[in-house]
C-alpha cells in the first residue's frame, strides 16, 4: 500500500506569494555596467522567467549560475554600500534557489519527476557520463535499453560506450538487457557477432547481456532498476560522426558534435521488465 502525501510547490509560489517579486538586481546596486554584471542580470533574469513558468530544474541551475556571476561582481565591488545591496540580494537568490532544490528533492523522493534537455544541433559537452552519471549509484544492477538502431558498426561501438559506463560507474550491473531489432541481409552476420562479442566481454567482468530482437520496436528509452527512466529522442546514436580519425572527439564523447534531439528524464518507483 502507497500512502500519498500533498506536497507544497516552493514557498514563494504558494498562493499570495507567486507574485512576490524577485529582487531585481539593477537599481540600487549600480550592475550592468560591464560584461560581469550584464552576465548576471542576464542570467538572473531568465531564472525568474522560468520559476514563474514553474520549470523549475531550469531555473535552479540558472539561479545557481547567476549567483556565481553576482559573487564575482560582489569580488571585484570596492563601494561598501553596493557590496551591502549585492550581498542583500544574493542571500535572497541562495534562498529562492535552496527552496527550489528542497522541492525537486521531494519529487525525487515521492517517484514524481520530469526533467527535459534540448542537445542543440552540433552542441557538445553530452557524453554517455554527461547524461547518466547523477542517476547512477550502487543500487544500479539490472539496466533495460530499448533502442531499434544498435545495428551498424558505429551503433555497436555506441552500446559497447554505454556498457563502459556501467562498468566504471559506482553501480554495481548484473544484468543489462538489451531490446533492439534485426539487421538485414549481410550486415545481420556483423550485428550478431559485434553483440555477442560485447556479450562475452560483459561476462568476463561479471555482467549478463540479454539480447532481444522485435521487428516493431519504436521507442528508444533506458531504465534503471533504482527507479530512473530516459527517453532520447535518437536513442544512444545521438553523435555526429568525427571528421577524422585523429580530430577531437573521436575518442571523447564530451568533445564529439550532436546532432539535435531531446531528452527526457522521468523517475519511478518500480520500473518495468521489458
Amino acid at each position: 500500500m502507497t500512502t500519498s502525501r500533498k506536497r507544497s510547490r516552493p514557498a514563494q509560489l504558494q498562493p499570495g506569494l507567486r507574485r512576490r517579486r524577485v529582487p531585481g538586481v539593477m537599481a540600487k546596486s549600480g550592475m550592468a555596467q560591464d560584461p560581469e554584471s550584464t552576465a548576471a542580470v542576464t542570467v538572473l533574469k531568465r531564472a525568474v522567467e522560468l520559476d514563474s513558468e514553474s520549470r523549475y530544474p531550469q531555473a535552479l541551475v540558472c539561479y545557481q549560475e547567476g549567483i556565481d556571476l553576482l559573487l564575482q561582481v560582489l569580488k571585484g565591488t570596492k563601494d561598501n554600500t553596493k557590496r551591502c545591496n549585492l550581498r542583500e540580494r544574493i542571500s535572497k537568490y541562495m534562498d529562492r534557489a535552496e527552496n527550489i532544490k528542497k522541492y525537486l528533492d521531494q519529487e525525487k523522493e515521492d517517484g514524481k519527476y520530469h526533467k527535459q534537455i534540448k542537445i542543440e544541433e552540433n552542441a557538445t559537452g553530452f557524453s554517455y557520463e554527461s547524461l547518466f552519471r547523477e542517476y547512477l549509484n550502487e543500487t544500479v544492477t539490472e539496466v533495460w535499453i530499448e533502442d531499434p538502431y544498435i545495428r551498424h558498426t558505429h551503433q555497436l561501438y555506441n552500446f559497447l560506450r554505454f556498457c563502459e559506463m556501467l562498468i566504471k560507474r559506482p553501480c554495481k550491473v548484473k544484468t543489462i538487457h538489451l531490446l533492439t531489432s534485426l539487421d538485414e541481409g549481410s550486415e545481420q552476420v556483423q550485428q550478431s557477432r559485434g553483440l555477442k562479442e560485447i556479450e562475452e566481454s560483459l561476462r568476463s567482468h561479471g555482467v549478463l547481456l540479454e539480447v532481444q530482437y522485435s521487428s516493431s520496436i519504436h521507442d528508444r528509452e533506458i531504465r534503471f532498476n533504482n527507479g530512473w527512466m530516459i527517453k532520447i529522442g535518437r536513442g544512444l546514436d545521438y553523435f555526429k560522426k568525427p571528421q577524422s580519425r585523429f580530430s577531437l572527439g573521436y575518442c571523447d564523447f564530451d568533445l564529439r558534435p550532436c546532432h539535435e534531439t531531446t531528452v527526457d528524464i522521468f523517475h519511478k518507483k518500480h520500473t518495468k521488465n521489458i
